[in-house]
């Protein structure tokens, strides 16, 4: 159990106090303190006057940063047919350990980044990160053989890996349920975005005409820039919490907090706590969630990969950088539909993840069925396979729905992006000199993926389904009605203020009263 008396009290005087349960401040959730002693309903007007000036004040810097964060990890792929391997003299196999290197530096700080974002500023710690790749991603225009472009990506990674989770704790923090799965998908649709521009970008440099200088190091320079641009107004803009968002008044800080009642999570708990990270661990649908983002991000590979096909079906390099843009406005057009589709029909994540498999499995059959000859229908597979990412977009919105408990959700973020690492890092591995140019071998195991997603998502809707109808039958548990905490009041006094169930930092499991969006 996380609540517990305050370090300067006796057990003994918590169990005689006679309202119920005294605890730390630092026990509960930091909304607790904000909104202790306020009671009344919320004003559904001023709700979603508050909303729409949280919109307004995060979303757009949060889709400007995932758009960059795509485009410089995608940077390679772009960069493979700007003469990155020619002048750098990479073999097959050392451009694709350059795509396993990031996710294998991702995987390895992934934990440490989730600690660091429970503990830190969030947004301060992104800024950080942003600007560390922001250099390491200028001075790869200034590689000349593997070791440098290994050593850098890896640096990439290791920063990277704290902006997903960061915008997942975030995303919790500041909107509700109801509203997460919608914010989520407009953020992550950036990713085809970032398709888009860089696809240009990359059109640009191939007229650029400088001698000494390759187009793909014009391509590192400039996306370098834009990055480090958005690392400053990260540090003096981006909040970190509603508690103490700059763009909000006290009172309507109150409001965006009050807001979040319904999710039963609360807003954020600064202090790690070990049994919520030992119950995340036994927790099942953990380790489901993270075997599906394993299995969902081993065809992410073609990323990095995408662009070599292309050309190998005999498109020239100014046609291919072109065609990169479709990518990038079917992976718009798919998640924005699928995360609408799923905002708008009440417990149908898994169902409108599950269906978005069927298109891309489609995309894998043809193509492995399709005579080589057939150019365009092969390039059109190619972008029916791009429609499996809208599962993953939901999984991601519906893990952070699910998971109750500050620490055992920087927990569940960590392992389930740890298994998003490990498929992200297997699958470049898998594109050999040896099954070109069908590559009949990786696309039968992108099949096999896009097969078992859908049977995981379906999977844990069961498990969750079942355990809603468990808590239904129960008899309803007052354990955690009475808690108080001690507040000194503007003139030296103290006071004891209850506390809301829905901020004392419950995991999903400890709160009785919890159900689980399906």
């Amino acid at each position: 159990m996380s609540l517990q008396a305050p370090s300067d009290r006796s057990s003994e005087e918590a169990e005689k106090h006679p309202h119920g349960i005294a605890v730390a401040t630092e026990v509960v959730d930091t909304g607790a303190a904000l909104l202790a002693g306020i009671s009344g309903d919320l004003d559904p007007v001023e709700a979603a006057r508050v909303r729409r000036k949280i919109d307004i004040g995060i979303l757009p810097m949060m889709c400007t940063l995932y758009w960059i964060q795509f485009m410089d990890k995608a940077t390679l792929g772009s960069a493979s047919i700007l003469g990155i391997q020619q002048d750098t003299h990479l073999t097959t196999n050392q451009y694709n350990w350059l795509g396993t290197v990031f996710y294998l530096s991702y995987l390895l700080f992934e934990f440490p980044q989730n600690l660091a974002l429970q503990r830190f500023p969030v947004g301060r710690w992104m800024s950080i990160n942003i600007f560390i790749w922001g250099i390491a991603l200028t001075c790869m225009a200034a590689c000349k053989n593997f070791a440098g472009l290994f050593a850098l990506r890896f640096i990439l990674g290791m920063c990277e890996g704290s902006i997903t989770a960061g915008f997942m704790i975030v995303n919790s923090m500041f909107y509700t349920r109801s509203e997460q799965t919608s914010r989520l998908g407009y953020w992550f649709l950036m990713n085809g975005t970032a398709q888009v521009i860089a696809g240009f970008i990359s059109f640009g440099t191939l007229h650029i005409k400088t001698a000494g200088f390759a187009p793909w190091q014009w391509l590192m320079i400039i996306t370098g820039i834009l990055t480090l641009i958005t690392a400053v107004v990260y540090w003096f803009f981006f909040p970190d919490s509603p508690t103490t968002a700059w763009f909000l008044t006290p009172a309507e800080r109150a409001i965006a907090v009050r807001r979040l009642k319904e999710n039963q999570t609360g807003v954020e708990n600064k202090h790690f706590k070990k049994e919520q990270m030992m119950e995340a661990l036994k927790d099942p649908k953990t380790w489901i969630f993270a075997i599906f983002a394993a299995l969902d991000q081993i065809p992410n590979s073609l990323t990095n990969q995408r662009q070599i096909i292309v050309t190998s079906l005999g498109f020239t390099t100014l046609q291919t950088t072109l065609l990169s843009c479709v990518d990038g406005v079917i992976e718009i057009v798919t998640i924005w539909t699928g995360t609408m589709i799923a905002s708008r029909i009440p417990n149908s994540r898994a169902y409108v993840g599950a269906i978005y498999f069927i298109p891309a499995l489609a995309g894998v059959l043809m193509i492995e069925f399709l005579p080589w000859s057939n150019q365009i229908g092969l390039l059109f597979s190619i972008w029916m396979v791009d429609i499996g990412i809208t599962g993953f977009v939901l999984s991601l919105s519906w893990l952070t729905s699910i998971t109750a408990g500050h620490t055992k959700r920087v927990t569940t973020n960590a392992i389930m992006l740890s298994g998003y690492c490990i498929g992200n890092g297997l699958g470049p591995l898998m594109w050999l000199t040896q099954y070109k140019p069908r590559n009949r071998i990786p696309w039968v195991v992108i099949g096999i993926c896009y097969l078992s997603c859908p049977i995981l998502l379906l999977t844990v809707r069961f498990i969750l389904a079942r355990e809603n109808k468990k808590r239904d039958a129960e008899h309803v548990s007052d354990t955690f009605e009475e808690v108080y905490i001690e507040q000194v009041t503007a003139d030296g006094k103290r006071i004891e203020v209850k506390v809301d169930k829905e901020f004392l930092d419950l995991t999903d499991i400890q709160n009785r009263d919890f159900r689980y969006v399906l």
